[in-house]
Order: structure tokens, then C-alpha cells, then sequence
């Protein structure tokens, strides 16, 4: 088979986006859908595998800034629109995309690579590793109660047709964008994306309506949801299904999800996305009742292990020698000397032994500090050569808030 893998041209998107719906079973966009992402598709930085005149394989990347611990906000290759279509498969076009992909993302200068799996497994043999969950729950909000802090109550709501709160509600993720490892800074164009309610993708929902919390007259929190109504013989059994939210402080986090729990003609509060740490896990008065349920969420891949472990401060000191493996990004293999505390870190190569072993791909897991080196080592993932070490990295690696990542891409 000979194929052509190149940049892709403004003038072949929709052929190129059409080839990635065949790829993932076929089902066309809804035409808002279809229109953001062509607006925001970066082709400069989107590649497609071809078979003559047809796209066989699709593959991009947004130019992210993704918050780290310490808060900084670090350039990301964010891949997305990954496929190959069913006749090509297992062809090693999948591995060529990948190969040019993070070749171009290391000439960029960007030391990170992230995305969002369709299969968890598919991507671990090019070097990510799941370094974000997310939470789901389903929220019995008849029998459950919440327990809100004080000032809940000297917080106001007011619903506001989400096209014009779209401001207010960006300006508060801005400001918790750098609180949290993992979120992403929104650029330009991307405010659309959680305003996206194509009516064919509602299931029978309402369309999409937003809540805004005010303390004199400053927007403190927000929350973007639609109700499902339903009945049954002995009445209402609707449910709200929250899309996002987010909130500057403990009152105005709390009178949101007072707000959500108790909307009528519900009984049930579905969350489809939200941290493993959320607060309103201790707002509730019966956990049991909330159906909790975890996933993987972003897999994250150090394309530069050197400018990556600087770019992130560290939760206690640490020095320890790294013994990287790294098949598929051969310029990352072999040992490194990290020197770390809150305040910063150096990085540099060095012959000195080996302190930890480990893959890039176990690396990328405990980047965000969402899954600990002793965890992945109780797990045969990273192996302990200094006795001590494990312990003082893993502390170092931690982060005060569970990495989240707030919206798919």
C-alpha cells in the first residue's frame, strides 16, 4: 500500500472531518457541531493519511495552555480527531500519525501532549499515560440532603439565557483555571464550545439553561444544565443533567448545587464530569445514594522530560535520579537528575545511578499528580532502586487538588 501522509489543507476539511465520522461508526455531526470544530481546527497542525484522492486516516492538535502544579499554565499539543477508517486498519498508520505528530510537537517546543481516549488502551504503547479522572454520579435528590456553609444563604440566583451569560461564566473558570492541574485555558473561540445543544443531541432533555450565583452584585459561581421531566404513576420523576459549573468560593459553590438538588419535578441529579474531590461529596448527607463512578479522563504524554519536570513545582523537596524509558520518543531515554520543592525545579541529564525506574508512559501518569508513583509501583510500573525514594517522590509529585480536566476536546 502506498499512501501519503501531509499537512492538511483548508479546502480538504470537510472530506478529511467526514472520513474521522466514518471512522468512528459513521454517525454525521449536527451542524452546529460540525461548524465549531471546523472553526476551530488548527490545519497547520492536522495531518491526513491518503489512499490515492481518499482520506484514510485523520489526526490534529489544538495549541492548548494546560495548568500544572504550581500553577502554571504550560503550551500543550492537545491531539484530537484521531481515526483511521475500517478498510486501513492495522496497516501501522495509526503509529506513522503518531510518529509525525510528536515529532512536530517536539520541533514546536512543546514538552507536554495530551488527549482523550475512545479506548483507554489504544495509546499507552506511544507514551501516555492517564493522568486525570473524572467523576459520575447519579444524586437521589429526594432522599438526599445537603449540609451548606455558612453564607449560602446571602447568595442570589438568577436564571439567564446562557448566550448572555457566556462572559460571566468564562470569567470564572478563568480564575480557577491555575487553582487546579489539568484544566485548560480557553482560547479565543473556545467559549462556544460548552454553549454547544444541538437539539438531536438532548435525549429528550431541555434545552440548555444556566444558573448564575451573585454576592453584591459580583458573578461568585455559575452552573450550565438542562431538566429531563418524566412522570410516572405516583408523579414526577424528572432529572437535571449538569453540563458544567463552577465556583469561586465555598457559599457560592454550595447555593449552586442547593440549586440544582432542588429543582422541581426532579428527583434525580446526574453529573457526568466533575473532580474526584469535588466538595459536594461532603455537602451530601448519604454518599451511598450517589451512584459514584470514575474515569479516565486525560492521558497525558511528556514529549520533553527535561522542559516538562521543570515546568511544575513540587509539593515537598525532592532529588532523585530518573531512569526514563522511552521507546517512541527515543531523545527522552535515559537518566535524569530532578531537583524540586515548591518553589521550582531544574532538571538536567546525569550519569549518577538511578534512584526510580520507569516508562514515560508511568511518567505522564504521575505528572498532574493524579495517580502516585508508589500506587503505579505497587503495580510493578516503577521500580524502586534507592530504598526511600519511591516515598520522596511520590510526596513531591502530589498535588493539593486532584488534576481535572473540565471539557473533552
Amino acid at each position: 500500500m502506498t499512501t501519503d501522509l501531509r499537512v492538511l489543507r483548508p479546502a480538504e476539511w470537510d472530506h478529511w472531518y467526514g472520513q474521522l465520522e466514518t471512522a468512528f461508526g459513521g454517525l454525521p455531526d449536527s451542524p452546529q457541531e460540525r461548524a465549531l470544530w471546523q472553526a476551530l481546527t488548527e490545519c497547520e497542525r492536522s495531518i491526513g493519511v491518503w489512499d490515492g484522492s481518499v482520506c484514510v486516516g485523520t489526526a490534529g492538535a489544538f495549541s492548548f495552555l494546560l495548568s500544572v502544579p504550581g500553577g502554571a499554565l504550560v503550551p500543550a499539543a492537545g491531539v484530537t480527531m484521531v481515526g483511521v477508517v475500517p478498510t486501513h486498519r492495522r496497516r501501522g498508520i495509526l503509529a506513522s500519525m503518531m510518529r509525525r505528530q510528536l515529532d512536530d510537537v517536539f520541533a514546536r517546543g512543546e514538552s507536554l501532549a495530551v488527549l482523550t481516549a475512545s479506548e483507554p488502551a489504544i495509546y499507552g504503547r506511544f507514551g501516555y499515560g492517564v493522568a486525570t479522572r473524572k467523576l459520575r454520579a447519579e444524586i437521589d435528590t429526594d432522599r438526599v440532603r445537603l449540609s451548606v456553609p455558612d453564607g449560602t444563604d446571602d447568595v442570589a440566583l438568577r436564571l439567564v439565557a446562557p448566550a448572555d451569560a457566556s462572559a460571566a461564566c468564562e470569567a470564572v473558570y478563568a480564575r480557577l483555571v491555575s487553582e487546579r492541574p489539568g484544566m485548560l485555558a480557553r482560547r479565543p473561540g473556545w467559549e462556544a464550545l460548552p454553549l454547544l445543544d444541538p437539539p438531536g443531541s438532548r435525549d429528550g432533555a431541555s434545552r440548555l439553561q444556566c444558573v448564575l450565583a451573585e454576592r453584591d452584585g459580583e458573578v461568585v459561581g455559575f452552573a450550565l444544565y438542562s431538566t429531563k421531566v418524566e412522570w410516572e404513576p405516583a408523579g414526577p420523576k424528572g432529572a437535571v443533567r449538569l453540563r458544567h459549573m463552577g465556583a469561586l468560593d465555598p457559599a457560592g459553590y454550595a447555593a449552586v448545587w442547593r440549586f440544582l438538588c432542588g429543582i422541581d419535578l426532579t428527583s434525580t441529579l446526574q453529573v457526568h464530569n466533575r473532580p474526584v474531590d469535588d466538595p459536594w461529596q461532603h455537602l451530601v448527607s448519604d454518599i451511598r445514594r450517589c451512584d459514584l463512578r470514575e474515569l479516565d479522563a486525560l492521558h497525558v504524554r511528556l514529549v520533553d522530560v527535561r522542559a516538562a519536570l521543570e515546568a511544575r513545582t513540587y509539593q515537598a523537596p525532592v532529588d532523585v535520579v530518573l531512569d526514563v524509558e522511552d521507546a517512541f520518543c527515543p531523545w527522552n531515554t535515559g537518566r535524569w537528575r530532578l531537583s524540586g520543592d515548591p518553589k521550582g525545579a531544574v532538571c538536567s541529564r546525569t550519569d549518577d545511578a538511578a534512584d526510580l525506574a520507569l516508562s514515560v508512559r508511568e511518567l505522564g501518569a504521575a505528572y498532574l499528580g493524579g495517580s502516585s508513583l508508589a500506587s503505579l509501583a505497587g503495580a510493578g510500573l516503577v521500580r524502586e532502586v534507592r530504598r526511600g525514594a519511591l516515598a520522596e517522590a511520590s510526596l513531591a509529585f502530589g498535588s493539593a487538588l486532584a488534576p481535572w480536566l473540565p471539557h473533552g476536546f
